[in-house]
């Protein structure tokens, strides 16, 4: 596997990604978790409800931009190519993949 493909554990597809692209993604995710290791800190410090809602609203905030940063990236790369190259099935699974951002 090439230093800039990302294999997934589910399927066999993978996406190259430049190293910009994946620092930025990594260094999203890390903000993410930091946030979620503050979360937990504020249970275990019986923090007030209220401040800890604040808190895991902000974390959704995060994630949600996570999402739609990744959701660009795939469209404008994945979804395009396989479009070009004659490959329909990719606007169904976008469609699904839409459907479940959403719940």
């Amino acid at each position: 596997m090439e230093n800039n493909e990302m294999k997934c554990h589910c399927c066999s597809k993978t996406t190259n990604r430049s190293d910009e692209q994946r620092k930025k993604l990594i260094n999203r995710l890390s903000r993410i978790e930091g946030q979620i290791r503050g979360i937990k800190g504020m249970i275990e410090k019986d923090a007030y409800c209220n401040d800890i809602l604040i808190q895991s609203a902000a974390v959704n905030a995060a994630v949600n931009a996570f999402n739609r940063e990744l959701l660009s990236s795939h469209i404008h790369s994945c979804v395009a190519r396989d479009i070009r190259n004659g490959n329909d099935d990719v606007i169904d699974e976008l469609i699904d993949t839409l459907q479940r951002l959403m719940k």
